[in-house]
């Protein structure tokens, strides 16, 4: 399956690694623009629109935090990566919390940065080109997510969600009483496995809450299954109207 069509921005003002990140995904066929600096980055994004934003937070001019928080008022299906060099927890959370589909943290792999791509262009791919067949409205109660338009409403209003907030949520639409683990979260919508990073599941699974419970610290669609992770409501659990 070939990709040379999907386009990504690099933005990282450290020569060196600026290069070979271009180096590298040049040579898998990806059309590559570059940025050194945030407001750069914002220019680039306007003028070339690219499906994927590699990301670093410590930017001159603009942190990355402000150029994510930027892109996500006028895109939220965009997928953004973020790199960072801080070790604190906090960052990463943040990262995550504004918007960010997922992030790594220097010194990286290329071949691990190589392999999350593919998998984010994969998924993109499969959305993009699924069989009509598969073209559904989801309902359950005010919730509703139509899969042809990747569009999601509740009590009649649009959802504005991430891309990997969208995948949740079709995952657990789709399948209603069925518990998940973070781990199986991660392989499943992510698409790569790895330890150690049971947070990103946690925070796009708060942020996914704020956006349709009516009460985040009481959910009705997203259940949490103590010492497992996650379901989503089942027919059981649907609210008596009568």
């Amino acid at each position: 399956m070939s990709y040379e069509t999907n386009s990504i921005l690099i933005v990282e003002d450290n020569k060196d690694l600026l290069n070979l990140l271009k180096i590298n995904l040049s040579d898998q066929g990806y059309e590559i623009f570059t940025a050194k600096d945030g407001i750069a980055a914002l220019d680039m994004y306007h003028n070339h629109h690219p499906d994927l934003i590699i990301l670093d937070i410590m930017l001159p001019k603009m942190d990355g935090f402000d150029v994510c928080k930027s892109i996500r008022k006028e895109n939220q299906a965009v997928p953004i990566l973020m790199l960072t060099a801080k070790a604190e927890e906090v960052d990463k959370v943040l990262g995550l919390e504004i918007g960010a589909d997922d992030y790594m943290t220097k010194p990286f792999s290329i071949r691990e940065l190589l392999a999350r791509v593919k998998a984010i262009f994969r998924r993109m791919h499969v959305n993009n080109n699924g069989d009509e067949d598969e073209n559904k409205v989801l309902e359950f109660d005010e919730l509703v997510l139509d899969t042809a338009k990747r569009k999601v409403t509740l009590n009649g209003n649009t959802i504005e969600l991430t891309s990997k907030e969208y995948d949740l949520l079709l995952l657990f639409f789709s399948n209603p009483g069925k518990a998940y683990s973070r781990e199986e979260l991660l392989n499943t919508v992510w698409g790569y496995s790895y330890e150690g990073y049971s947070h990103t599941v946690n925070s796009h699974i708060n942020r996914l809450r704020s956006k349709i419970e009516e009460d985040a610290s009481d959910p009705h669609y997203i259940r949490t299954v103590w010492g497992v992770g996650y379901r989503f409501a089942d027919s059981e659990e649907k609210k008596n109207y009568a």
